[in-house]
């Protein structure tokens, strides 16, 4: 008698505000470059791709909605992949700054970071020594000092605005206090299951990287969350394959990209977001799991559909 394998979702998030253009000659930083990979990523497996955007003339980190719309529509247009806008931006952007593009283009699915914290990017300056831009190395130094600002009153407004256009939101939990938060907001009603919960590990000001950590996270997200939660697990740097195939193995799904990880491995650079899509496929196709496509993920988190979105 066969059995139906489980459906892994694979997010791919393109770009970020965590690496600098300098450390990477393969980051996407255009609006036709961040297409490009985001397109390959869809084509190599990913059915979430979390965006963010970049200047194109600094590769400074930027929530201008008249940059996201010069390649939404394209990926839209060339792929039926979940597109995930963030509301994360950078620790060094306001609130109403992070949120524009989510609250201006409606998508199905934005992330949504679970409290405050320190944010150290800082031991960064440590490993390269060569920056294009001079507001990189401020960008990591400054990190020495930094809270990424998420209080309660942020979280409220931006879940607000997400319920009223029906969006739908990635959770980001970098510790443990963070799952407790988003039950206070389960229990107020803001946040609404099935939540995705994407698990951070890695990042100095959050949880650390070891299996333990892993661990810890899943048993206290079980005892809340019951079965009203789909499980994600996102590894930064040297830990993102390894972590995520630790967290596949025991029932999540998984988060891949350049800006969570510029490498594939010790000491060789990703040469693309799809790389590292095709590396943890075939991770996941060597445990005998099935890739979700993304209609199979809209089914999974019951998000609104392509069609209701505003790019």
């Amino acid at each position: 008698m066969g059995t139906s394998k489980r459906k892994v979702i694979i997010t791919c998030a393109v770009t970020g505000a965590i690496h600098t253009p300098s450390m990477s000659k393969y980051l996407p930083v255009t609006p036709k470059e961040i297409a490009d990979a985001a397109i390959a990523a869809s084509e190599a497996g990913a059915a979430i791709l979390h965006l963010h955007a970049r200047d194109p003339e600094t590769g400074c980190p930027t929530q201008d909605p008249k940059v996201f719309e010069q390649f939404l529509p394209e990926i839209k247009q060339a792929t039926n992949a979940v597109v995930n806008i963030t509301t994360g931006g950078s620790p060094h952007m306001t609130v109403e700054e992070r949120m524009q593009p989510a609250a201006t283009f409606k998508p199905e699915l934005a992330s949504l970071n679970m409290g405050s914290m320190n944010f150290g990017l800082y031991p960064m300056l440590d490993r390269f020594k060569d920056f294009t831009h001079e507001w990189e190395v401020k960008h990591l130094e400054n990190s020495r000092d930094l809270v990424f600002k998420n209080t309660f009153k942020d979280i409220e407004t931006i879940l607000s605005i997400g319920n009223a256009n029906s969006t739908r939101f990635e959770f980001e939990c970098y510790d443990i206090s963070h799952l407790y938060n988003l039950a206070h907001f389960v229990d107020r009603g803001l946040a609404r299951p099935p939540l995705f919960i994407q698990s951070v590990f890695g990042l100095l000001g959050g949880i650390g990287a070891h299996p333990e950590d892993l661990m810890h996270m899943k048993r206290t997200a079980d005892r809340l969350f019951g079965n009203d939660f789909r499980w994600s697990i996102l590894g930064a740097g040297k830990n993102q394959i390894s972590l995520a195939s630790m967290g596949a193995a025991q029932g999540s799904n998984v988060r891949v990209g350049l800006e969570d990880s510029l490498w594939i491995g010790p000491g060789r650079l990703a040469e693309s977001n799809a790389d590292q899509v095709k590396k943890i496929r075939q991770v996941l196709e060597g445990l005998s799991l099935d890739i979700a496509t993304p209609d199979e993920a809209r089914q999974m988190l019951s998000l609104k559909g392509v069609d209701q979105v505003a790019f």
